[in-house]
């Protein structure tokens, strides 16, 4: 059986990938320092799996423990999430970001490389793309400055990984650029668990409905959309999750065609910020009340994906239809604020 290091894997989209590694027969171990996430999400892995990953908390800056961490398993490769995520916090502590984020990328690399793991899965973001020329962003399109520091630590992490592959050509790795995700487990067991207030849409969404929020605030309707809001690419978690698995097996099996590749993630289609409101209530029968405020410093206008490199070399596709996603997003809402 082999083993898959999962950083971060107790976050969001970390679990919903551990869920899809033990579904698939790998082992799993995790390594988180629970800054944005909770133990319990090991519990709900385990009745989704019926199989508890190995877990180890503390920060991957630390490079004592870290060296120790690959000392203690026999690690076959590494899904790299952990990191500081939220673009508007980001522009107000960016010191924070830089060393979270590129610090513990740094320690991992130098492990892998001293304990000869040759592949890497890497968490990117549309975000390196910043507000791309042109629509849908292939992966040919050239990252721009970043609009956040956030965006920056997905740049420069790339760069470090790209130059370090370069002087080291017996490592691999994939850069997946994800779009946004949303939704939870179809078992409502695990989802999106902000811990304060949400920074994404989605939680803001149904927890405006479940009565925690009083109202949702739109950032912006003067934007050059058809409604004025922002749009994105809202991919499902769960189909997220799935390709990180397709690009570990890749890696594995000696079928990537070079020793970095990068790939969007995304479904290729846009949706406005008001259009996921007006979804969201379709799905549920729930109404969300919101108001517009002022633009959002870090923002981008529009960013949709073009996901045909995916979608042919990893033979992965996002189908799963938005209604159904917002509904994931809702009943794992309703589980955890025991709404019935």
């Amino acid at each position: 059986m082999q083993t898959i290091l999962v950083t971060g894997g107790t976050g969001y989209i970390g679990s919903h990938t551990a869920v899809e590694l033990i579904e698939k027969g790998y082992h799993v171990v995790i390594v988180d320092n629970l800054l944005n996430s909770q133990i319990e999400v090991l519990d709900g892995i385990e009745a989704i799996t019926g199989k508890r990953p190995a877990f180890e908390e503390f920060d991957l800056c630390d490079r004592q423990k870290t060296a120790g961490l690959f000392r203690k398993y026999s690690i076959d490769a590494i899904i790299h999430f952990a990191a500081r995520k939220a673009v508007g916090e980001s522009v107000s502590m960016p010191l924070e970001y830089y060393h979270n984020n590129l610090e513990s990328l740094i320690v991992l690399m130098e492990n892998m490389k001293a304990n000869k793991v040759s592949s890497m899965v890497f968490s990117s973001s549309c975000t390196v793309y910043g507000q791309p020329d042109e629509l849908p962003v292939t992966e040919k399109a050239p990252t721009k400055k970043a609009l956040s520091p956030y965006g920056y630590t997905k740049q420069i992490a790339e760069d470090i990984i790209q130059d370090t592959l370069y002087a080291h050509p017996e490592l691999k790795s994939i850069a997946l650029r994800y779009f946004n995700p949303i939704g939870a487990h179809p078992s409502a067991l695990i989802g999106e668990l902000p811990l304060g207030v949400p920074q994404n849409l989605v939680p803001f969404v149904t927890q405006t409905a479940a009565g925690v929020r009083e109202k949702l605030r739109v950032f912006g309707n003067d934007y050059d959309t058809p409604d004025g809001s922002a749009i994105r690419d809202y991919i499902y978690v769960c189909d997220l999750a799935k390709a990180h698995v397709v690009a570990v097996k890749r890696m594995l099996e000696g079928k990537n065609k070079s020793n970095y590749e990068m790939f969007n993630l995304g479904t290729g289609t846009g949706s406005s910020v008001l259009e996921i409101i007006h979804a969201f209530e379709e799905a549920t029968g729930q109404k969300i009340n919101y108001e517009i405020v002022d633009r959002r410093e870090g923002d981008i206008e529009k960013v949709w994906a073009d996901t045909r490199l995916a979608n042919e070399e990893l033979g992965w596709k996002a189908d799963t239809p938005l209604e159904t996603t917002l509904l994931t997003a809702w009943q794992w809402e309703k589980r955890i604020r025991n709404i019935h």
